[in-house]
């Protein structure tokens, strides 16, 4: 956050609410607003138009339908949209409404309504002000949250294709509201705003009236406190790529991996800062504290042979020959021993866990194609045996994968192909002795691609 609440006039203007992206959104393919018809969104569509041509513009409105109200919400934003000559997409979704969760739950159903209109380089707006900010910081404070949490709602991000932007964080709600009386504007009022079930409005109606008496200016403080943690999650996060620069990082299959040995010679609050800020890395979400104390606590200290490891409900991290491992989870389960799936090759194939068999022809690499319109795809069922080409002898599955290093949580996912009951190619680690394609014989190159465990 660059600007201040408190260096702002009491009436906002677009032509200051907008001078920091007033060339993107020149530039900008496609503009949407997010609208509800609240004063918020009201405001910022009316200054929009201000300085982009109305044709440029597309308001968006959600029915959420957990008001009696909603459809007159969505003609009200119709007739607003019509006076202002702008078009209007208007949305309704399917809300839970079970649980604690129903702000959470309408909050994904409405971005994910934006994302879907969202198209390449587009921006989307949103109506948040400097108050909206003082409640998440709030709100986030009581939770425990640290920097990331503390610096608040972000003035831009990446959103779908495009990139969300809210000119009107740095305004109070009382700029906004001088701003509409001044224009005439209407707007509706959400009554599940006096609801004080919810945590957000108990903090909006109970305790920030309590703090504005004691304190009057208490938001220029929660303001300045957001910036600052916004600076310090910016420094952590610079120093967690710099820490993982230097521990050998490697792309795996399912993930990423470090040195583990090195990664125990740094100090451990930079441990710490690593391993919260390294899914992020990888576009991820962050770690949180309860998984980074289990990691620390269980995980870093467990025996060698013991293949500990720790599940988020997206990630694994484990540890294997003095790497500590990233993985993610994509949720499916590994494949029946007893399945058998026909595959000729020509096309790819999705396996039961989400990954991916794809195969091409190469002049003396892979499978021999000769029999392959009899290949079969098995999974590890126990006491197999193989040959690897070039070997001397046979010797057991299990000592060969740990021979060739797959690591063990892949062990009994690893597909197994097989013509006439002989196994013939484990994954694209080896083909077996007398099925391997000479030098001047095309072949067939399996590639067992793994994205997710």
């Amino acid at each position: 956050m660059n600007r201040q609440a408190a260096k702002h006039p009491s009436v906002v203007n677009a032509a200051a609410a907008f001078a920091g992206c007033l060339e993107q959104l020149e530039a900008a393919p496609q503009i949407l607003v997010g609208f509800s018809g609240g004063l918020d969104s009201a405001v910022l569509l009316h200054l929009l138009a201000e300085v982009i041509a109305p044709e440029r513009i597309t308001a968006v409105h959600v029915n959420h339908g957990l008001s009696a109200n909603a459809d007159d919400w969505q003609q009200h934003a119709m007739a607003v949209c019509q006076a202002l000559g702008l078009r209007l997409i208007t949305e309704s979704v399917s809300v839970n409404k079970s649980g604690s969760g129903l702000e959470s739950a309408a909050r994904d159903a409405r971005y994910g309504v934006f994302e879907k209109y969202l198209v390449k380089g587009g921006l989307l707006l949103l109506g948040h002000h400097a108050d909206d900010q003082v409640e998440t910081v709030l709100f986030r404070l009581l939770r425990g949250s640290g920097a990331r949490g503390l610096s608040g709602i972000p003035e831009s991000r990446a959103v779908g294709s495009g990139r969300l932007i809210r000119p009107l964080l740095p305004w109070p709600k009382s700029s906004l509201q001088a701003y509409a009386n001044l224009q005439q504007l209407r707007w509706i009022e959400d009554e599940s705003n006096q609801q004080e079930l919810f945590d957000r409005n108990y903090l909006r109606n109970r305790v920030i009236p309590v703090l504005a008496r004691r304190w009057p200016d208490y938001l220029q403080g929660v303001m300045r406190t957001a910036e600052q943690s916004s600076q310090a999650d910016q420094l952590a996060d610079s120093v967690a790529r710099g820490d993982l620069a230097g521990l050998d990082p490697r792309t795996e299959q399912g993930g990423w991996s470090l040195n583990l040995t090195a990664f125990i010679e740094l100090e451990p609050l930079r441990q710490r800062n690593l391993l919260r800020y390294w899914p992020e890395i990888h576009g991820l979400p962050a770690l949180g504290q309860a998984v980074i104390d289990e990691i620390m606590g269980s995980l870093l200290t467990a025996r060698e042979d013991s293949e500990p490891k720790v599940v988020r409900a997206d990630l694994q991290l484990c540890r294997y020959r003095q790497r500590l491992y990233l993985l993610r989870l994509s949720g499916r389960p590994k494949a029946d021993p007893e399945l058998c799936l026909f595959w000729s090759g020509d096309e790819p194939l999705v396996l039961p866990d989400g990954n991916l068999l794809v195969a091409e022809t190469a002049l003396g690499e892979g499978l021999r194609v000769d029999s392959v319109d009899r290949l079969t795809v098995r999974f590890r069922r126990g006491g197999e045996r193989c040959q690897p080409a070039g070997r001397d002898h046979s010797n057991s599955l299990k000592k060969l994968l740990q021979e060739y290093g797959l690591e063990p949580w892949w062990r009994e996912r690893v597909p197994l192909f097989y013509i006439d009951q002989q196994l013939v190619a484990v994954g694209d680690l080896w083909v077996c002795q007398d099925w391997q394609a000479g030098s001047e014989i095309e072949g067939l190159k399996i590639i067992w691609q793994t994205n997710s465990l």
